[in-house]
């Protein structure tokens, strides 16, 4: 079974935002951002789609996942290719302009995708927003669309890839990345887990026994990690690939192991139990 075989029209949620921990590292933010166009160049290559959950920010993942999708549907004259999806939860699109989300829509047309929800997570159009005013969501709005839209996310798709990610002036419960993980562990969803880059990514690691712990870095939520310490991540991989995957700064090294675990992994296999809101 190839590569292909496996990942051709599936759907690869990937979690990621700043590392604080690059300079320490010695790595720089430019590694994080080659880091994600070498995840995407080989998964849209493969007939994957990537799943993020974004902002839109001019500087964020978000437009870098646009900018990929656009240059390999280029590359590979694919005129049909839809390859990259990107959710907004319901505090995020509430407070944008109508005209920046319709501009930012058109601008993806063929290429990648918005996906729009309510605050309960259910999709909503472009048309059905134009009926909601602008407005600035509270704090409990943030943090029940932020987790309603990560269920959604859970799933629609078939597996979660986390590398860096903030754990501090987040919003909602806990850090997006690690409250995206512990979706994906207490639904048996693949997940591959690259702590090179520290962050949020390593701090998860290390919660569940891949990695020892250098200075533990607290931050709301991480508790709920403690009962996933020693089990398996139904990746595909074995508890040595892990550690391996988890503690490398080599993206080409890291992808060998995640599409050596997507390959043996049994993707979908989680959604029959998985919650949708």
């Amino acid at each position: 079974m190839t590569y292909r075989d496996v990942l051709d029209n599936r759907s690869i949620a990937v979690s990621t935002s700043e590392s604080p921990d690059m300079p320490a590292l010695g790595l720089r933010d430019e590694h994080l951002r080659d880091a994600m166009t070498e995840i995407a160049r080989h998964t849209l290559a493969l007939g994957a789609k990537l799943v993020y959950g974004g902002d839109l920010r001019g500087d964020g993942f978000s437009r870098l996942l646009f900018e990929l999708a656009a240059r390999y549907r280029r590359d590979t004259k694919s005129q049909n290719m839809v390859g990259v999806t990107n959710y907004l939860a319901w505090p995020v699109h509430i407070k944008q302009e109508l005209k920046d989300l319709d501009e930012t829509a058109a601008d993806l047309e063929g290429t990648a995708e918005l996906r729009l929800l309510d605050i309960d997570g259910k999709e909503i159009g472009l048309e059905e927003r134009h009926q909601l005013p602008k407005q600035m969501p509270t704090e409990p709005e943030w943090a029940k669309g932020l987790s309603a839209m990560r269920h959604t996310m859970l799933a629609e798709t078939d597996a979660r890839i986390i590398l860096g990610g903030r754990v501090d002036k987040f919003m909602g419960d806990m850090p997006g990345i690690a409250e995206e993980a512990l979706y994906s562990l207490q639904d048996k969803q693949p997940l591959y887990i690259l702590g090179g880059f520290g962050g949020c990514a390593r701090d998860v690691a290390e919660a569940i026994g891949l990695l020892e712990s250098n200075s533990t870095r607290e931050w709301p939520g991480r508790e709920k990690f403690g009962p996933f310490k020693g089990k398996g991540l139904k990746n595909g991989l074995s508890m040595e690939e892990n550690k391996v995957l988890a503690s490398t700064p080599h993206i080409d090294q890291a992808m060998v192991l995640v599409l050596r675990g997507l390959t043996k992994s049994k993707l979908g296999a989680h959604k029959g139990t998985s919650a949708r809101h």
